[in-house]
């Protein structure tokens, strides 16, 4: 070797003890607290006031992102099911309604909302089926039983319609939709 290769082997390994030295001063860095991590949770709440806004587009896309979060949330999914519905996009709407139900079958807004979905769709037996379910899973709620008087009126059960209003009517006395449906019938008959 020759001087100058020496010099450079010295000067070479002085900047790498310096460098060591330096790495071995460095502390880890911490969690900046004041940074914002968006949890499914939190993502969920921004999703629904984009949606209470009337802004359906951004609140898909939030509730996407909460999906990908925490994937397969039922209520993460039925919302993202509603908003489709909203935008007419029944199909998309139908699959996640029904990806929601299979991870909560006890939910009985989510059995309301594929009977709703599946009349607008004119299945009645499927939407029949669905509120059917709801009401075994909860007997106590008048819009169900006002819900299926619709479904009932579509399929040409008028007589069947009137005691669905009406029951919803036992269960709560102001629901004007129902006395104005019963009113109709009424005067038809």
């Amino acid at each position: 070797m020759t001087l100058f290769q020496l010099i450079m082997l010295g000067i070479s390994a002085f900047f790498a003890y310096q460098v060591y030295q330096h790495i071995q001063t460095l502390k880890d860095p911490q969690e900046d607290s004041s940074s914002v991590e968006f949890d499914a949770e939190a993502l969920v709440a921004k999703a629904d006031e984009a949606m209470e806004a009337g802004d359906l587009q951004k609140a898909l896309a939030i509730y996407k992102e909460a999906d990908i979060k925490a994937p397969k949330d039922p209520e993460t999914l039925f919302k993202m099911g509603y908003v489709l519905a909203q935008q007419n996009r029944d199909d998309e709407a139908l699959e996640y309604y029904l990806e929601a139900l299979e991870l909560d079958e006890q939910n009985t807004y989510i059995h309301q909302a594929l009977a709703s979905l599946y009349r607008k769709m004119k299945a009645y037996d499927k939407a029949q089926e669905h509120i059917k379910r709801s009401l075994e899973i909860d007997d106590k709620n008048p819009i169900t039983y006002f819900n299926y008087g619709n479904l009932l009126q579509d399929m040409g059960e008028k007589q069947k319609a009137k005691e669905m209003y009406k029951k919803a009517l036992e269960l709560d006395a102001t629901l004007e939709a129902a006395k104005e449906e019963l009113q109709k019938l009424k005067e038809t008959a």
